[in-house]
């Protein structure tokens, strides 16, 4: 029987087959190179499922080209801000909330405080850029 994971610190890979493969742990925004080479495999298809906790707001936007992205609050308050074509949203999400980053929509976050957040991502090609 496997023992329980710290999914902050070691992601799950969901792939092909609805197979769930634990991933090494995770050391900083190089890992997700080496992820992405690990699960080439399961092409778009692939989720990864990740953790974070935060106290600042974050220093960048992103986007993930191939799907979507489920962020789900965990503890405190975090609020996503989506660069969509009719304009900017935000939406405040609190413990048990969830939202949906789109396909190919640049976003960021600010957090009150401290947050905690669940992402399911589909990370293939994810892009970055300064806020």
């Amino acid at each position: 029987m496997m023992k329980p994971q710290s999914l902050e610190r070691f992601p799950l890979h969901l792939g092909l087959g609805a197979k769930a493969a634990p991933q090494p742990e995770f050391t900083g925004m190089e890992w997700f190179a080496a992820y992405a080479e690990r699960n080439a495999a399961d092409g778009n298809e692939g989720r990864l499922v990740s953790q974070y906790s935060f106290s600042e707001n974050w220093t960048s936007w992103e986007r993930h080209p191939v799907g979507d992205e489920a962020v789900i609050c965990i503890a405190g308050e975090i609020t996503l801000i989506q660069e969509l074509p009719d304009g900017i949203q935000k939406v405040a999400l609190r413990p048990g909330d969830y939202a949906i980053n789109p396909n190919g929509v640049w976003h960021t976050a600010d957090v009150a405080g401290h947050a905690t957040a669940l992402f399911i991502t589909a990370g293939l090609g994810t892009e970055h850029r300064p806020r």
